[in-house]
């Protein structure tokens, strides 16, 4: 069993990992920056962003519904936990559509209608894997993932896009944004998460998760850049599954 010292070690381990992953992802993703740095915003680029954020949120909260039926037969405390964060989360996707139909004047409707990136169905097909065979780990693991990476990412993007973009086409990502931020959530993720680390082993599954989880996020973002900015909506199954592998096994590097 896993004492508190050797849990707040192991999230400042993780911490770091997820630090020098943002700075691979800069680096490394084409595009990446461009939220960031860009004083003219590509908007087919952004369209497609912004429309895959509150699919992605549809898509996970079935996957929170399932951890909380986990946690219920196994560890009532942690289904409680994460039925608090399933109910802070569950309607965020309709702050990012307000800002969809500000721009692009696209209804929630429409933009449900949509069909997700490869990457993000390969992503959601992870965690019913592991649900299946292992538990909530890698579920959660995600929300970590991408809890900490928004905490450290989205506010100096979102100060850029209103600049270019004007402040009321960001009002959505901003209360999501705050949200998080104010509720802590990046803190009361990891508690969750570490209902599932007890052993030295779960360490090694929960950084196996994390370099996963970082290769299916780096093939999202390549994702969206090939079939907006490079224009090629072929043969994305392939390059993206081979993006996933290349990025998950340079996180491990």
């Amino acid at each position: 069993m896993l004492d508190q010292s050797s849990r707040d070690q192991l999230r400042i381990e993780i911490d770091n990992r997820l630090d020098r992953y943002i700075d691979k992802i800069y680096s490394d993703i084409p595009y990446a920056t461009h939220q960031r740095d860009a004083s003219k915003i590509d908007l087919e680029y952004y369209k497609r962003h912004s429309i895959e954020t509150p699919i992605r949120i549809k898509l996970k909260r079935t996957i929170d519904s399932l951890v909380i039926h986990y946690f219920t037969k196994t560890n009532p405390r942690a289904a409680k936990e994460w039925a608090k964060y399933t109910d802070d989360e569950m309607l965020h996707g309709q702050m990012f559509a307000k800002d969809i139909e500000r721009l692009w004047g696209l209804s929630f409707e429409e933009v449900m209608a949509y069909q997700p990136l490869f990457a993000t169905q390969l992503l959601n097909g992870y965690f019913y894997f592991h649900l299946e065979y292992e538990g909530p780990m890698a579920a959660i693991a995600s929300a970590y993932f991408l809890e900490y990476v928004t905490a450290k990412t989205q506010p100096v993007w979102l100060d850029n896009l209103e600049r270019v973009l004007g402040k009321g086409f960001v009002t959505g990502a901003r209360a999501h944004v705050a949200v998080d931020l104010n509720e802590d959530h990046d803190a009361f993720v990891w508690n969750t998460l570490m209902h599932t680390v007890q052993t030295e082993d779960d360490v090694a599954r929960l950084k196996q998760h994390i370099e996963n989880i970082y290769g299916l996020f780096c093939a999202y973002l390549e994702e969206v850049y090939q079939v907006t900015v490079d224009g090629n909506e072929q043969d994305t199954v392939m390059s993206v599954s081979r993006a996933a592998v290349r990025h998950a096994l340079s996180a491990a590097a």
